[in-house]
């Protein structure tokens, strides 16, 4: 019995507050007390005192329903807090969502709780009852056979609305969007009418807003040591391997017996890499305006020098045919406009495994598997949610065969960088900062997130919910991808930190460094061109009039000059890893954690900003403060 202190705190976004009247109920353990429908949420926040004629005892969490009479108005509820008697202070109730139609909503004081830290059941059918209604919400999807499954839904409407884009970042998007088809519909009339002669006439399109590197990347595309950089430090550091033999697919005709002793020799010296981009072979091409367009599958072999420069040594832009003569090699030696043709279709091949199988499915599908088993399979208030919610044919063919390889392994830096032979590369730049964010991520964060909530291996064991959240994950979401390595059982806390910074890493760092390069290396259009509009060379006999002819046309490099813009901007609404506002813990131990994890974040980016004050190339596409928190666009 006593007067108890309400507070309700409204998000702070666009058409955050509601006119309509909200009820309140304190659950505590030895009754519930009803509020009544005391609060109208249209301001950020708001405080009430209630007088309570019940003993309640400590308190378990506060219920709540939006009352709608004439008009429902969707309210994001941030958080409720209370103080009376018993509480010792004030105690937070965290939503972190909106409040729809008007149904009880409950919020479970933010003290994260295993099954195990409930003896007495005390949240046994609150937890039940959360997961039930979030598996009517977030429902499995289909799209194509071999690929994994996304959230049910064909357009934005159907998501849950706690998935879709806030509505300040949603206006940018709509905005941004509208501005973007509207300038392509005025100047690409013009596009049918001029063509490109010359290389230079890309110009035409080049942003004027472009980045320094972009310049750069315009000024020297044509130089070896930038086509080689771009495998280790570009917009798509994920395909590049140190080569363990000479691969198979590698024919060297009679007569290029020295260039057979010069990959021999770099490979005994394990110098020699390479990137096959066979997953290309016998896709189907696109048809634009009923004329084809042309894939290739290159593999180009590089030799890592001692300045850490990595230079392509042989192009092969198909792999042998059966019953054809080899295919030919491009080699640096040949007459200039050849060898450019060559490395144009390596970065187009590079541009469409980038966009598809690095950004797209590591990316934002993956994430998405995350998310919907996160939502389906740990109520709110278990500790592995509280970290994890800090988020024609051809292209098809190539998201299944991506996904036929996609393995556990390929998504932890640690054991990718080990597995492509990039440890220890001084020069790539992604690798040792990919590994640098990993670690401080899995030390600092999740290990003593996970540290406070489980004391012993059986413990991890023992958590049902958990076992379920991975099982759902691998099993389903990935489509039973426990032979490509990824677990469906956690068995330790060491395995349970590696799957969750797993998690937490593809969904920001592992994005970042396949989203924020697209305006430096593809603004210029010639050195990223989504398309060829000419089949492979078969000859050396190659002039400047060749590659215009195989790269897009105008319209062609305008609209993807305009997708790029787009898509590669940098968000005017973005919150950095590890700077949420949202406070989903209770207590000063996970608060403690958060500090010093933002502290080694902090310290990273100030290292990046001076190793970067220094280097000809600065590579800031994994500096903490440009890693978005979240896989947003």
């Amino acid at each position: 019995m006593g007067k108890y202190t309400v507070r309700v705190a409204t998000g702070n976004l666009f058409l955050a507050g509601s006119p309509n009247l909200v009820q309140l109920w304190l659950v505590g353990e030895h009754g519930e007390a009803d509020l009544g429908k005391h609060l109208r949420p249209r301001l950020r926040s708001g405080a009430l005192g209630i007088d309570v004629p019940l003993h309640l005892g400590r308190l378990l969490m506060v219920k709540l329903r939006k009352h709608n009479r004439l008009l429902s108005v969707d309210w994001f509820c941030k958080w409720i807090s209370v103080q009376g008697p018993g509480t010792q202070g004030e105690v937070f109730f965290p939503c972190y969502r909106w409040v729809q139609g008007h149904g009880i909503i409950c919020l479970p004081e933010g003290t994260a709780r295993t099954l195990s830290d409930d003896p007495q059941n005390l949240f046994k059918k609150y937890r039940e009852q959360e997961l039930e209604e979030r598996r009517k919400v977030y429902r499995w999807g289909s799209w194509k056979d071999g690929l994994i499954l996304p959230i049910a839904g064909n357009r934005q409407p159907d998501l849950p609305r706690d998935e879709r884009f806030l509505e300040d970042k949603d206006l940018d998007f709509s905005v941004s969007l509208a501005k973007a088809l509207k300038d392509m519909a005025i100047k690409g009339t013009l596009d049918f009418i001029n063509c490109v002669k010359r290389l230079e006439d890309f110009k035409k399109i080049f942003p004027r807003g472009k980045t320094a590197l972009a310049e750069r990347v315009h000024d020297s595309w044509k130089n070896d040591a930038l086509f080689g950089y771009q495998f280790l430090n570009g917009a798509n550091p994920m395909l590049l391997r140190r080569s363990s033999r000479l691969p198979a697919r590698l024919v060297l005709p009679p007569g290029m017996e020295d260039l057979k002793t010069q990959l021999e020799k770099e490979l005994q010296a394990g110098s020699l890499f390479e990137v096959d981009f066979s997953l290309l072979d016998g896709v189907k091409p696109n048809v634009i305006i009923f004329k084809p367009q042309y894939v290739a599958a290159p593999l180009v072999m590089l030799k890592l020098q001692p300045d850490g420069r990595l230079l392509p040594m042989v192009i092969q832009l198909q792999p042998p045919r059966y019953g054809c003569p080899p295919p030919l090699l491009f080699l640096p030696s040949d007459p200039p406009m050849a060898w450019l043709l060559a490395k144009t279709w390596v970065r187009s091949s590079d541009f469409q495994l980038h966009q598809l199988q690095s950004h797209l499915l590591r990316g934002h599908l993956i994430a998405e598997v995350i998310a919907v088993a996160t939502m389906r399979s740990l109520p709110s208030l278990h500790p592995i949610y509280k970290v994890v919610s800090t988020g024609s044919g051809g292209h098809v063919d190539i998201l299944q065969r991506a996904t036929a390889c996609l393995t556990y392994r390929s998504l932890c830096p640690p054991d990718d960088l080990a597995d492509r032979g990039l440890l220890g590369v001084k020069s790539s730049l992604y690798g040792q900062d990919a590994i640098r964010l990993w670690g401080i991520i899995s030390r600092r964060y999740v290990e003593g997130m996970v540290g406070l909530f489980y004391k012993s291996d059986q413990a991890v064991k023992d958590d049902l919910e958990l076992q379920a959240w991975c099982r759902e994950m691998t099993e389903t979401g990935l489509q039973m991808a426990q032979d490509r390595g990824f677990p469906i059982s956690l068995e330790s806390r060491a395995q349970l930190c590696h799957f969750v910074t797993m998690c937490i890493f593809t969904c920001t760092g592992q994005h970042a460094s396949n989203h924020l390069g697209q305006l430096d290396w593809y603004s210029w259009i010639p050195n990223g061109p989504g398309t060829m509009r000419k089949p492979p060379p078969i000859s050396k006999d190659v002039t400047e009039k060749d590659i215009v002819d195989s790269l897009p046309n105008l319209h062609q490099a305008h609209m993807q000059k305009t997708v790029t813009d787009f898509l590669g901007r940098r968000q005017p609404v973005m919150v950095a890893l590890g700077q949420h506002e949202e406070k989903y813990f209770s207590g000063p131990e996970p608060q403690a954690v958060l500090r010093q994890f933002r502290e080694e974040l902090a310290a990273m980016d100030k290292e990046i900003e001076v190793r970067n004050a220094v280097l000809d190339l600065p590579y800031e596409y994994l500096r903490p403060s440009m890693v978005e928190n979240s896989v947003t666009i």
